[in-house]
């Protein structure tokens, strides 16, 4: 096991990495307010590992809630459930929650935690790749709305994430694919070497050669983590964490969520985004050519589905978060490894980027 430490100016919790975790109570235990313990978990991860840590657990008050599984069940009508459950328990302020699964899991319960009676304590124990290198990091949590992805919902940090690397042995490949989507962007955004590394590791990730996901895991989280410290609540930087995702959830929300996966979504938005700064000049053609070969070699759509129009791509990227006064403000990349936030970029601009993008 490796331990990073997110280190915030009021607080901190760890990042817990490495095999056989759910086993370990001593990971968990420190960080519960009391002795009412509720597990939100999915169908798909409910049979795997629910019973397992239940076992864990044994000593403390456990009950469950299992949800559906998808993108497309994660709105109020779930957190309610889970707030359901809460009070038919009877479980007070000094509960605590312990999301086990992917990011929709992660992300409603962490919501739940934070309106439950004003607060109460969460810990993450994500099963996806993508949950464990991104939303299990940094307190984003929230529901889809129809009309826009992600607008429903709080910062509420966890006590701890318990990253379990064997869940990864059980994930479908589509799902680490798209998990590597978001490893891919911390390179792009923070760390060329990275980068390097990934071009170079890429089918033994695939492969899933556990020392290799283990790196790429802490090395993601240890970049985000280093963001979220200066950036809490995203009024700057950690803007720079939505690379592709302007682009990514324009797509989720026309295509109707679960469709396309999130990490699929924001591999097409990390390509379109790279070939926007590449219009802009900041970038040359051979960079934007690594990048595609990059999301290539790790399976990713590179392309905006078909189905999308420049318009419609428009009219959802305007209820993107970052909007500012009707203007798009986008994360582009003035070089690999230096992300930027601009609302400079002319609308014709993108929709001619949009027009002429080769589609799927």
């Amino acid at each position: 096991m490796q331990t990073l430490t997110v280190e915030l100016p009021d607080r901190h919790y760890p990042i817990h990495v490495g095999p056989g975790l759910l086993d370990d109570a001593s990971l968990l235990t420190p960080h519960f307010t009391g002795r009412q313990v509720m597990i939100v978990t999915n169908e798909t991860v409910a049979p795997l590992y629910l019973e397992r840590l239940k076992t864990t657990l044994a000593d403390y008050d456990v009950h469950e809630v299992i949800l559906p599984d998808g993108e497309a069940t994660k709105n109020l009508e779930h957190v309610e459930r889970i707030w359901d459950a809460l009070l038919a328990a009877g479980f007070n302020r000094r509960a605590t929650l312990i999301a086990l699964g992917g990011g929709v899991t992660g992300d409603m319960t962490g919501f739940a935690a934070a309106s439950y009676q004003r607060g109460i304590a969460f810990i993450q124990v994500p099963t996806t790749l993508l949950a464990q290198v991104d939303s299990s990091v940094g307190g984003k949590t929230g529901v889809n709305h129809p009309r826009g992805k992600n607008m429903i919902g709080a910062f509420h940090q966890p006590r701890a994430v318990i990253v379990d690397t064997d869940t990864l042995n059980t994930l479908p490949a589509r799902e680490l694919t798209a998990g590597l989507a978001e490893v891919i962007k911390y390179g792009l955004i923070r760390d060329v070497d990275f980068m390097t590394w990934l071009e170079d590791n890429m089918a033994g990730l695939r492969s899933l050669e556990a020392p290799l996901l283990t790196e790429a895991i802490l090395k993601s989280c240890a970049i985000k983590a280093e963001i979220v410290v200066e950036d809490e609540t995203e009024q700057g930087v950690r803007a720079h964490l939505n690379l592709g995702h302007t682009f990514g959830h324009a797509i989720e929300t026309a295509m109707g969520y679960g469709n396309w996966l999130h990490g699929e979504a924001v591999g097409a938005g990390m390509m379109m985004a790279t070939g926007l700064s590449q219009r802009l000049g900041w970038l040359d053609e051979a960079t934007l050519e690594r990048v595609a070969s990059l999301l290539n070699a790790a399976g990713l759509p590179r392309h905006a589905p078909t189905e999308v129009s420049a318009e419609r791509f428009l009219e959802l990227m305007h209820l993107d978060k970052k909007v500012t006064d009707a203007r798009l403000r986008l994360v582009l990349l003035k070089a690999l490894g230096k992300a930027c936030i601009t609302d400079e970029v002319n609308e014709t601009t993108v929709r001619e980027l949009l027009e002429n993008w080769e589609r799927q």
